[in-house]
């Protein structure tokens, strides 16, 4: 397998997955900063020319979420997925709300922050997606209390998915209200094969 990587980004998710996994893997750096995601090689791979993408033999696969999933049912022994169907549901309800109620406005932040040129920044944009994250951060903070991994009693990707998400959100400071989240987030990259942190990887692609 092959993954096509830049380290701060969502690959992590995916690096953390097949580090848990621990399957041999290939590792490619794809240099957003140097505009590599746009070159016709990479967009041959994947014309989106988005981070991450994993090829396994003639099966390529993008999109973080997807990726963790393939992963997790392609190793079922490894339990990363849950084998009933209704834990399965729970997994893809928390994974679908990390994706679309707390990475969304991080995304947005990110825009409006230092991604869009600047005149094309809106700082209303930032104080509305601060305030959406929140809303929802209570949620997910109700969820985990006195919970270990997001769905049944083990690790599965959902909480890959869900710790490099708070991650993210802590370092633009969003989790000061989040006990549980936080602490969930620390144990979670206290694992044996947790991949960097992003202001590690940040750092790594800066030396």
């Amino acid at each position: 397998m092959k993954l096509f990587e830049f380290a701060p980004t969502r690959s992590i998710r995916v690096r953390w997955t097949l580090q848990e996994l621990g399957v041999p893997f290939e590792a490619e750096t794809v240099d957003l900063r140097e505009g590599e995601h746009h070159s016709d090689a990479f967009l041959k791979v994947n014309p989106a020319g988005k981070l991450p993408v994993l090829v396994d033999g003639d099966t390529v696969v993008t999109e973080s979420v997807a990726i963790v999933l393939y992963l997790a049912e392609k190793f079922p022994d490894k339990a990363l997925i849950p084998s009933d169907v209704r834990q399965r549901a729970q997994l893809n309800r928390w994974l679908l709300f990390t994706a679309t109620e707390l990475e969304q406005p991080l995304w947005r932040i990110a825009r409006h922050t230092h991604q869009y040129p600047e005149d094309k920044r809106l700082p209303g944009e930032v104080a509305l997606a601060r305030s959406d994250f929140t809303d929802m951060a209570k949620v997910m903070e109700d969820h985990m209390r006195g919970r270990e991994f997001v769905v049944g009693d083990g690790v599965t990707v959902g909480d890959f998915v869900l710790a490099y998400t708070l991650d993210w959100a802590n370092l633009v400071g969003l989790l000061d209200g989040s006990p549980s989240l936080r602490a969930y987030m620390e144990r979670m990259y206290a694992r044996p094969h947790a991949p960097m942190r992003i202001t590690e990887a940040f750092a790594s692609i800066s030396r």
